[in-house]
């Protein structure tokens, strides 16, 4: 009889072709609808769903069975990755906007060392003290949920990016409410009854009529917010320097997103683990450490990147297309190591720089907004990749063929984005000898200028009647050059005419 036992070989293929896919499908079609749901349900119901999820996922991980469980599996952890904008997006609602930057510091630094501890965490638990996987997965699924318990205790947001704006009113009443609990103003302000949080416990609102009626008002109306996304999202990509980065973020994003996915795959082609000690926890810390370091040194990083932007990116991208290529080709497992540290740090460089450039002149709505596009547009692209080249249902190419069109993939956004900054270095270097040019044409001397100005208030004078009238006059016939102007570079000649007459005259500068 046949086994039925698949080999270590046959099992790698299987699980690219048949079973990651289904994540990138799930996350593309679930994150629209979560954005706007995350928004909506002002963000803690879905961190709840996001916990929920994660249990989910890594029950199903120890327990679950069979090819559709497993792609059930990924299609929740789908759920996982496409909830995660709400976690960013709660800190925002809850905290002032002069603490954004510190929050996402914490935040940031937070998942950074989380990732890093868990990493290294079960690397020493595999190598040095004999862990199963198995095992490893218990800590997962306890770790996340005791992260769902503690999400019950957050404070409910009152307010939201687009569907739960704070009205003006309601913003001048809350500033009202600062100002009484700091002794400013006297209780009895009916403004403030419909304030949360104003009245004491011993106490209950006055005007309950007047709140339900505003709130009735402020009904959400989703074709509106919708309308004003739209907007939104013309403005901001009518920009050329936004849309470059943008346009950067959504095709690296796709790329990076396939070749996190399937490092493991191929690592595992590489050198099997039932052969030999494998050291990928290591490694995964190692690359998100040092890729922290990197992000760090990008604020002191001073490059004039309106000019020199596009031409980093694509000599950053050619190195990214380099270090993908040699994980593929070098079929040695420390090699394979190296570059993915290499990839993953340049990365978060690139990624760092772009967040910033692209965040510096938006606003908070905006920035979501733009973020999530451009997170859509690479989940969009990663599908058509997916099915084309993952997928069995399109070619399933094989793991070695994948990353050789993976770093294909990087350099050509390489040599799309060299060519794009230099046209544009070139653009700006015409535009600043143009200017230097004219700035180097012959000015008027100070003397000259002055014996038009005399000649022009004669010519006024005398038209106006006024050539041998008082100082008075005369003053006031001088006040009228004021309004006058003359380009002291302009070397065609100048005629100069009174429009009008009287004291009222208007002077009027005519170029032959």
């Amino acid at each position: 009889m046949k086994s039925l036992v698949l080999t270590q070989a046959d099992k790698v293929p299987w699980v690219f072709n048949e079973i990651y896919p289904v994540w990138t499908y799930s996350y593309l079609v679930l994150l629209f609808p979560v954005f706007l749901a995350t928004d909506y349900l002002r963000y803690k119901p879905v961190i709840l769903l996001q916990g929920l999820s994660l249990i989910v996922t890594w029950f199903m991980l120890l327990y679950a069975e069979g090819l559709l469980a497993i792609q059930f599996l990924e299609f929740f952890y789908g759920v996982v990755t496409a909830t995660e904008i709400a976690y960013f997006s709660y800190i925002y609602s809850v905290v002032d906007l002069n603490v954004y930057q510190k929050v996402t510091s914490y935040c940031r630094s937070a998942t950074l060392v989380g990732y890093t501890v868990g990493s290294i965490s079960g690397q020493v638990l595999v190598s040095v003290f004999n862990w199963s996987l198995f095992s490893l997965n218990v800590i997962s699924l306890t770790s996340v949920s005791v992260a769902f318990a503690i999400a019950w205790f957050l404070p409910m947001p009152r307010k939201s990016l687009f569907f739960h704006h704070l009205s003006s009113s309601q913003v001048a009443r809350e500033m009202k409410v600062i100002d009484c609990k700091n002794g400013a103003v006297v209780r009895d302000d009916p403004a403030l009854q419909c304030v949360p949080g104003w009245e004491d416990e011993s106490e209950v609102p006055l005007n309950v009529e007047a709140c339900s009626a505003e709130k009735q008002e402020q009904k959400v109306d989703i074709l509106k917010v919708l309308k004003e996304l739209w907007r939104d999202f013309l403005q901001c990509y009518s920009s050329r320097p936004m849309l470059c980065w943008s346009v950067w973020w959504a095709l690296s994003t796709c790329g990076y997103f396939q070749v996190i996915n399937y490092t493991q795959g191929l690592w595992e082609m590489v050198l099997p683990a039932q052969n030999s000690e494998i050291y990928n926890g290591g490694v995964e810390a190692v690359s998100t450490l040092l890729g922290a370091v990197a992000v760090f040194a990008v604020g002191y990083i001073k490059i004039p990147w309106a000019t020199w932007g596009e031409v980093a990116l694509a000599l950053f991208s050619l190195l990214i297309a380099a270090a993908v290529y040699i994980m593929d080709i070098v079929r040695n497992i420390w090699i394979c190591y190296a570059s993915y540290v290499v990839f993953r740090i340049i990365y978060m460089l690139l990624i760092t720089i772009a967040t910033f450039q692209i965040a510096t002149n938006l606003s908070v709505e905006r920035y979501a907004l733009v973020f999530g596009v451009n997170t859509f547009i690479a989940l969009a692209l990663q599908t058509v990749l997916t099915v084309i080249v993952v997928d069995s249902r399109g070619l399933g190419l094989n793991i070695f063929t994948q990353f050789m069109i993976y770093a294909a993939y990087f350099a050509v956004i390489s040599s799309v984005f060299l060519v794009s900054g230099m046209y544009s270095i070139m653009k700006n270097y015409r535009r600043q000898k143009d200017m230097q040019s004219r700035s180097a044409s012959p000015k008027c001397t100070e003397d000259s200028l002055g014996n038009e100005i005399i000649q022009f208030q004669r010519e006024a004078n005398v038209r106006s009647g006024i050539e041998n009238a008082d100082p008075v006059d005369q003053g006031r016939s001088s006040s009228l050059l004021s309004f006058w102007t003359l380009d002291s570079c302009d070397a065609k000649p100048l005629t100069l005419n009174c429009c009008g007459g009287g004291q009222g005259q208007i002077l009027r500068r005519e170029q032959n």
